[in-house]
């Protein structure tokens, strides 16, 4: 059985789900590479566009998957204060 990893939800508090400890790992290094730290910040659709070629090929053949991982990795991030979402249209997102 692969290593899992508890991820939060920012929309879901208090309740945790286990998923693929290295798939997640990959996607979060991925996405706090291109994240900025300061507004206008990023879409999803701009990270997962950015984030994906610095995915391990292994993982995430393709691409494969990838805007499920960048969802998942989004809320978690969020739920534990490391991203800010803003309200703006679309959603934008910084780093905290």
């Amino acid at each position: 059985m692969a290593d899992k990893i508890a991820v939060e939800n920012v929309n879901t508090p208090g309740r945790t789900s286990n998923v693929d400890a290295g798939k997640y790992i990959a996607m979060r290094d991925a996405m706090l590479a291109v994240i900025p730290q300061a507004e206008p910040g990023l879409t999803a659709t701009e990270i997962k566009e950015r984030a994906k070629p610095l995915l391990p090929e292994a993982l995430f053949p393709g691409g494969a998957t990838s805007g499920w991982w960048v969802k998942c990795v989004q809320l978690d991030l969020e739920a534990k204060g490391r991203l800010k979402r803003h309200q703006t249209k679309p959603l934008t997102f910084t780093q905290s």
